[in-house]
């Protein structure tokens, strides 16, 4: 579904992708993994298009992303803190969204679980960071999309709203939805994820599945088996 070929990616002196070449097929959850400064979130903004790459090209169902946006019509988004007008009613904000895409919204799910539509009249000047969190992902699933991007999704929900959240990308997951999620929460990966696609220093360290990766290190837990195959790495490569 999605095709990365040969990714760079530099700002300034700062080489922050380094030929990166995968590919993500659908129906599984993939945890983009690393370090903090590896890489992961300007990966996800290239596919996204809110970073263009130097060089290297995307491809989203067999087609170049260059110079289009209707692929983005495909893909539901969620921001690690998501930036919206302040004095902007929640309420409003969904219309606004629904009347950008011109499409009302298809999966309400989110929205119910997080009770929002009961917070319609509050401002987003107003809402804490986990019900801003709330409006996010409600946002993210609105659409129907077939991929979602999920980045740091559970970060400020509290557990009742995160355990929703696993729930629904469960969901999303049955019914063939590709989802690439960031994450430092190893427990929340090991829970939901089919493949680990790691990243470190701009460059892919791994991409295997799960299972693979537990067999291969002999380890139950996604957090051992990590430290297990990274420190044979590192072995390698010095």
């Amino acid at each position: 579904m999605i095709a990365i070929e040969g990714l760079k990616k530099s700002f300034g002196r700062l080489d922050v992708l380094k030929n990166v070449s995968c590919n993500f097929a659908g129906g599984g959850v993939i945890s983009i993994l690393g370090p903090n400064a590896s890489g992961k979130t300007t990966f996800i903004k290239s596919i996204l298009g809110m970073v263009i790459p130097d060089s290297g090209r995307i491809l989203f169902k067999g087609k170049a992303i260059h110079d289009t946006f209707d692929y983005k019509r495909h893909i539901g988004y969620m921001p690690q803190i998501g930036h919206y007008p302040d004095n902007m009613k929640i309420g409003q904000l969904f219309k606004m969204v629904m009347d950008i895409r011109q499409q009302d919204a298809i999966d309400t799910d989110l929205l119910k679980a997080y009770e929002l539509e009961s917070m319609y009249q509050k401002t987003m000047r107003t809402l804490s960071g986990g019900t801003l969190q709330k409006v996010s992902a409600a946002l993210a699933f609105m659409f129907n999309p077939d991929v979602l991007i999920l980045d740091e999704p559970s970060a400020g929900l509290d557990p009742l709203a995160a355990e929703a959240l696993k729930e629904k990308i469960l969901l999303e997951r049955s019914k063939g939805k590709l989802v690439l999620i960031t994450s430092h929460i190893l427990s929340e990966a090991d829970e939901i994820s089919d493949q680990i696609l790691y990243l470190f220093e701009g460059q892919i360290k791994f991409l295997k599945t799960l299972a693979e990766l537990k067999r291969e290190t002999g380890e139950q837990k996604l957090n051992r088996a990590l430290t297990k195959i990274l420190s044979t790495h590192h072995v390698k490569d010095r």
